[in-house]
């Protein structure tokens, strides 16, 4: 048996509370390259601590709805960014500090950024190819946790 959360759309406001959405909403901030540029600036904050920052590539399978999560995990040395480098929208799940789990979607060619500590899913592609440039913390110490769910949860669009 399971629970079922359904998905929400992915905004900065509902996100907050667990990281940042990157996007390139609105006006750009700043013309760059003789104004055939846009710079979205500081779109997030990258939180390494006593670490530093690295850059990786991640190839996740791709997964489909209804999904099962039964697991979530936290990172609490930095924050980690997933930035899809195409333009299919994916799964985000994170959990508040309770571990009531929420299920977003971003729009094609979206990305979020989790802050230090956040509980969240593991990545999860719906379509395309699942390829995804990571940012977050490169260091020593312990920077992984994982708690599972008693009960897993049904994700449902």
């Amino acid at each position: 048996m399971s629970k079922d959360i359904r998905i929400s759309p992915l905004t900065a406001q509902a996100f907050a509370p667990f990281g940042d959405v990157l996007n390139c909403d609105g006006d750009p901030d700043k013309m760059i390259n003789a104004g055939l540029c846009g710079r979205f600036h500081d779109r997030a904050k990258v939180d390494v601590g006593d670490g530093r920052v690295g850059i990786s590539l991640f190839r996740s399978e791709l997964r489909q709805l209804p999904y099962q999560c039964d697991m979530v995990e936290r990172h609490p040395e930095g924050s980690q960014a997933f930035i899809p480098m195409s333009m299919d929208p994916f799964l985000v799940i994170v959990a508040d500090a309770d571990l009531t789990p929420q299920a977003f979607l971003t729009a094609p060619g979206e990305g979020i950024n989790f802050h230090r500590g956040t509980w969240h899913g593991v990545l999860t592609p719906l379509s395309g190819p699942g390829l995804f440039a990571v940012i977050d913390r490169i260091g020593d110490g312990a920077n992984l946790e994982e708690h599972v769910f008693d009960t897993p949860y049904r994700v449902i669009s």
